[in-house]
């Protein structure tokens, strides 16, 4: 039963952290498209990604006019996962061994 559950939360999380890398990647496509901001797509990625991505603004600078902030939102929340993986993966041996 706690195998299950532990299952099931560790899809969740990770289907939930790859639908949010996706939500990224396309809020980084639309600052190519003209009024790709004032769509309603535009409108509410920029309300759930622009906190996370905000922050990395803070500590990346840009160069040029290229921000790398996006390129290292990315690859947090890519280490973020695997991060995630590996505390899963400790969490499954533990109930397996114990449970």
């Amino acid at each position: 039963m706690g195998l299950q559950i532990l299952s099931v939360l560790y899809n969740l999380i990770m289907q939930g952290l790859q639908v949010y890398r996706i939500a990224l990647v396309v809020y980084f496509l639309l600052s190519w498209l003209p009024g790709g901001y004032q769509s309603s797509l535009g409108q509410f990625l920029i309300r759930i990604c622009e906190p996370y991505v905000g922050f990395f603004r803070r500590f990346v600078p840009p160069i040029g006019m290229i921000s790398l902030a996006g390129l290292a939102a990315l690859f947090s929340l890519t280490f973020v996962g695997y991060g995630i993986d590996a505390v899963f993966s400790i969490l499954f041996n533990l109930v397996r061994q114990f449970g």
